[in-house]
């Protein structure tokens, strides 16, 4: 906006021409550019529209009244009537006239040649803002490739942008997710964002949980607000447009054939140019409103009896039989909104096709209408699964306990009884009781063994964390025959229980594989009720963690997320999980800190992976090792209330809140229970958890665990396992130019944070045997790594050179944005902390370097 106000100033230019597609902000922006300007030109306003676009002259009759009829149609006689109104209004003030035209692409080109004719002149300076499509009138456009006129081009917001808007809106953490979805709705366009804000905030959708902004729901289209932007928009259309607008709305995507039969085919063209409809790729070619919240937008403000008359329109002009995807999603949504009943065969195929975009409540509301009673179970499955998708797991279980004993002979049979156990997982209930009633359905068919036994042979399998047995399973499933339709699943199943199993047991290379088969087996389970891409995702994910393969899991996390945004309410929570731990896992604890807060919090709505128990587990370590005991109570209480969420994770979510606890009490209560943990059977039965629980207590400064890590750490695959077997060996020796070579090495391998250790011991070392020139270089190189991961005040265990005064890793980084002028609020947003706990740390701070305001914090620092 200050660019235009210089060259209008400036007088570099006559004309401004201010480009962008709708709702971009390109009418605030002259807005503004003329409420700045008032007090220094005469400004005067010029609205374009369709209806004054077929008028010669029309726009401009405000400068022109006192002409004749004659006159009124002569360019020579309407540019003299205004130079003379230009001429009057600067009579008063001698200021110059700024002329600013909106929608300056509706103008008809008579009117367009005379205003380029008085910007040639140089009479006023117009400020034009128009639509690239169709884009400026000749006459108009011609000046600009002339170099007469200035050219602007404004551009919906990207994330960046939509991220620094949220921060400066909401006090508090904004996570990726949030952000990500807003973006997604508003489509970065500036006048839907700032509705879709407003509506969501006061419809308590977007809501603030412990300081973080989470949405509790999908996002709102008939909000207050954005219905306010659709009406304007309306308001500046033909009636024809109009017509056209809502046709496209209420059925898209729909066929471009159907809409120019009903509208015209000049008119079609007229709204892509116009980029207020978009055309979807395909055969046929299928139309759609240019962002899908507006479309929606759109529908709510026509009435029932509307709807229905533009129904039977467009059924007129189209065949049902064409309607695939969305585009039978919404048929059948349209229909039922119009109180009309699709049969039962296409409500079930909607149904599906809803769930399959994750539009639950809509999945939800068509299968409730299906009363066929062949159809009723798999109607009843289905509103099952997008229950659970919403976090009811209760009620989801409470469905699916009426129709999986009707289904046994379904292809979707096994993924609806693996739905139905993990909902009634979800509720706390035990497996057990699940198993009952398959074994009660068996013994009610004469005790045949069927899929049912064997899919919870597997579970059972996969909850003892029994390697052999599964290995078993898969292998005979890999035997089965082709036309059983039950393999594929149960295969997929087997394949993603062994690869977590192997990762436990040390031995996450053999998992990886398991996982991938897992992975090749998805294809033919596209469409399953049973969420069985996430699932494996998990398992995946988890062996590279187990490998120290920290790229490729960050590789596979952002590959799903790219490929299945319609997924991301439902299963965010649980991937951003998994992003947090890895990144504690490389000694990320401020990144993953900022990541597992927000995770918690969409755990509390829905957790369909069960990870919310280890989640807690992380994220309360993480609170309580950076020094955030207020935030570290209240997860360590999540912990405790969450449900269980396998053998494996709770293995280790319980090592993570032991090694927490002693973090915040140091009273060798933590350290101890890890102790005892470690020789459980469960623990010393699998390698590669043990592992990871003593690489917790080394952490912790126990280094009595050494030795244990030398005799456990060969037996674990793994570049990870390889890395803490060198560090640790290296550790024993007590050579410093051993442990600078060994952190080195570390380092370029990519473990970080284990070279920094290395590099922490070296210093100790060499600074004991006088060679002080290389400690210090040791310890140069640590505060490197603690650059590296985000932790330059880091004060290690192994630290030789700590400072006199005590400062904690919170109270530094406090006191560090303090120095650098942050405001408590700032430095608790910052951080995601509350002001209360950065008031106390910097009491605290105070009393320890004994200064009494911020002004002498960074005099007293520690050097």
């Amino acid at each position: 906006m200050e660019r235009i106000c210089n060259i209008i100033r400036n007088g570099t230019s006559q004309a401004v021409f201010v480009m962008a597609g709708p709702g971009v902000g390109k009418s605030s922006v002259t807005d503004a550019v003329t409420e700045r300007l008032a007090g220094e030109l005469n400004v005067l306003r010029m609205h374009a529209s369709a209806a004054l676009s077929a008028v010669p002259f029309g726009v401009l009759t405000p400068y022109t009244g006192d002409l004749t009829a004659e006159e009124s149609v002569s360019p020579v006689a309407v540019l003299r009537s205004m130079w003379s109104y230009f001429e009057k209004l600067k009579a008063g003030n001698q200021a110059p006239v700024l002329l600013a035209v909106d929608d300056a692409h509706q103008l008809d080109e008579a009117s367009a040649g005379i205003l380029a004719d008085v910007i040639s002149a140089g009479w006023a300076t117009v400020l034009a803002a128009a639509s690239p499509r169709p884009g400026l009138p000749q006459p108009l456009d011609q000046l600009w490739y002339d170099g007469l006129a200035e050219r602007v081009d404004l551009r919906p917001l990207n994330r960046e942008q939509i991220e620094e808007v949220l921060a400066h809106i909401l006090d508090g953490t904004i996570p990726a997710a949030t952000i990500d979805a807003v973006w997604s709705a508003s489509g970065g366009n500036p006048r839907i964002l700032d509705a879709l804000l407003h509506d969501a905030a006061e419809a308590g959708i977007l809501a603030r949980r412990n300081g973080i902004w989470i949405l509790l729901g999908p996002l709102p289209a008939d909000g207050p607000r954005l219905g306010s932007v659709v009406a304007k928009d309306q308001l500046r259309r033909s009636p024809e447009e109009q017509e056209a607008l809502k046709l496209i709305a209420l059925a898209g995507p729909v066929g471009r054939k159907v809409i120019e039969d009903i509208s015209g085919a000049a008119l079609v063209r007229s709204l892509l140019d116009q980029q207020t409809v978009v055309e979807m790729p395909g055969v046929p070619a299928a139309l759609s409103i240019w962002n899908g919240l507006f479309g929606s937008a759109i529908r709510h403000t026509i009435s029932v009896s509307r709807s229905l008359q533009l129904f039977e329109k467009v059924r007129a002009h189209q065949d049902p039989g064409l309607l695939r995807g969305e585009g039978l999603l919404r048929s059948v949504e349209w229909a039922l909104e119009c109180g009309l009943r699709p049969d039962d065969d296409r409500m079930l195929a909607a149904a599906r096709e809803a769930l399959q975009r994750f539009r639950n409540s809509s999945a939800r509301a068509i299968a409730a209408r299906i009363h066929n009673p062949s159809l009723l179970p798999i109607a009843q499955a289905i509103q099952a699964r997008a229950l659970y998708n919403e976090g009811a797991y209760a009620d989801a279980a409470a469905l699916l306990d009426d129709c999986w004993l009707h289904l046994a002979d379904d292809p979707q049979g096994p993924a609806i009884l693996l739905l139905r156990v993990s909902a009634c997982q979800a509720t706390g209930q035990p497996m057990a009781a699940v198993a009952e009633d398959v074994a009660t359905f068996a013994a009610g068919r004469g005790g045949a063994a069927g899929w049912q036994e064997e899919l919870m042979c597997i579970l059972r399998l996969g909850a003892e964390v029994d390697v052999e047995g599964l290995s078993g399973g898969v292998a005979a499933l890999r035997q089965s025959s082709p036309d059983d339709q039950s393999a594929d699943p149960l295969r997929a199943l087997a394949e993603g229980l062994l690869a977590h199993a192997l990762a436990a047991a040390g031995r996450a290379s053999q998992g990886l594989d398991a996982a991938l088969l897992a992975a090749s087996e998805l294809p033919p389970l596209t469409g399953s009720l049973f969420f069985f891409p996430e699932f494996v995702l998990g398992r995946l994910v988890a062996d590279y963690l187990a490998m120290g393969e920290w790229e490729s899991a960050e590789r596979e996390l952002d590959s799903y997320a790219a490929g299945h945004p319609a997924g991301a309410g439902t299963f965010n929570g649980s991937l951003q999980v998994l992003r947090g731990y890895s990144l504690l896992r490389q000694g990320r604890m401020e990144r993953a800190y900022q990541v597992l807060l927000p995770a918690v919090e969409a755990l509390r709505l829905n957790d369909p992976l069960q990870l919310n128990r280890f989640g807690s587990a992380l994220g309360f370590y993480v609170a309580a090792r950076l020094g955030d005991a207020e935030q570290a109570r209240r997860l360590e209480q999540d912990y405790k209330d969450a449900v269980a969420g396998g053998p494996a994770h709770d293995l280790l979510a319980e090592a993570y809140a032991a090694a927490a606890a002693e973090y915040l009490a140091r009273d060798g209560k933590g350290l101890a229970a890890l102790q005892t943990l470690m020789t459980t059977p469960e623990a010393t039965a699998r390698a590669g958890n043990l592992l990871e629980v003593l690489a917790i207590c080394w952490d912790l400064g126990d280094p009595s665990v050494i030795p244990i890590i030398q005799e456990a750490a060969p037996g674990v695959e793994g570049r990870w396992a390889e890395a803490l077997l060198t560090l640790s060996t290296a550790w024993e020796n007590a050579d410093g130019d051993a442990l600078m070579a060994t952190a080195a090495s570390l380092e370029e391998a990519g473990f970080a944070n284990l070279a920094r250790e290395a590099y922490a011991r070296a210093s100790t070392v060499l600074e004991q045997s006088g060679e002080r020139r290389r400690a210090r270089q040791a310890v140069a190189q640590r505060e490197r790594c603690d650059h590296e991961l985000g932790e330059r005040f880091r004060e290690g265990r192994f630290i030789a050179a700590a400072p006199a005064v005590h400062l904690t890793r919170r109270e530094q980084d406090i006191v560090e944005l303090a120095v650098q002028g942050l405001t408590d609020r700032e430095i608790a947003q910052r951080l995601m902390v509350s002001v209360r706990t950065v008031e106390g740390h910097l009491y605290r701070t105070y009393v320890k370097l004994g200064v009494r305001s911020r002004d002498e914090l960074e005099s007293a620092l520690p050097r």
